[in-house]
C-alpha cells in the first residue's frame, strides 16, 4: 500500500468540460514511517486470504471499504475485483446488496452480512443469526479465514481513512 501524491488533476471527460477538483495529498505517509507495521499487515493480509475465493474476498473488501468510507481501498479493491473477473454490475450493486440479493449467491450474501456486522458493530457484537447464516455456508476453517479477512480490511481501511491516502493510482495486483 504505497502512497503517491499526484498534484495533476484528473483529465476532464469529454462530456464535462470543467476540470476535476484538485487531488489532496496524503496526511501522513504511514508506510514510510512505520515500515515494520506495514510489513506485518502485509503478512497478516496474506495469511487471512488463504483458502478464500478471490472474487468473494474482493467483494468483502469493497463492501467493508464502502462502509468505512475508505476511498483508497475502494479504488484498490474495485480494480482487483475486476481483474479477478468480477462484473462491474455486481461491484456497483454492493452498496445496496440487500436490495440486489439476486446478483449474489446465498454464500456471498452471508459473507456480506457478516462483513457488515463485523465492520459496523453497531450493537457492540455480531448477532447470533448473522454468524449462524455465515456458518451455514462456510466450513469452520473457511469461516475463520473470512473473519480474519474482514478484520484485516477493516484495519487497512483505518490506516487509509486516518492518513487520507489518495485513491486513483493503484494498478490491479500492485500489492499482492
Amino acid at each position: 500500500m504505497t502512497t503517491t501524491t499526484n498534484t495533476t488533476p484528473a483529465p476532464a471527460s469529454p462530456a464535462a468540460p470543467e476540470s476535476y477538483a484538485a487531488e489532496h495529498p496524503a496526511r501522513l505517509e504511514w508506510v514510510r514511517h512505520s515500515p515494520e507495521v506495514y510489513k506485518a499487515m502485509v503478512r497478516l493480509d496474506a495469511a487471512a486470504r488463504k483458502g478464500l475465493d478471490a472474487r468473494l474476498l474482493e467483494l468483502v473488501k469493497v463492501r467493508a471499504s464502502q462502509l468505512n468510507h475508505c476511498a483508497y481501498c475502494l479504488d484498490m479493491h474495485s480494480k482487483d475485483a475486476l481483474a479477478a473477473g468480477e462484473s462491474v454490475e455486481r461491484i456497483v450493486q454492493l452498496a445496496a446488496w440487500e436490495e440486489s440479493r439476486h446478483f449474489y449467491t446465498e454464500k456471498e450474501c452471508a459473507a456480506l452480512e457478516l462483513t457488515e456486522a463485523v465492520t459496523v458493530l453497531t450493537d457492540g457484537f455480531v448477532p447470533d443469526e448473522v454468524f449462524e447464516r455465515a456458518a451455514a455456508h462456510f466450513e469452520e476453517a473457511e469461516l475463520s479465514q473470512l473473519i480474519a479477512a474482514i478484520t484485516v480490511i477493516n484495519a487497512w481501511n483505518r490506516f487509509g481513512v486516518t492518513c487520507r491516502l489518495t485513491p486513483g493510482h493503484y494498478q490491479p495486483g500492485q500489492h499482492g
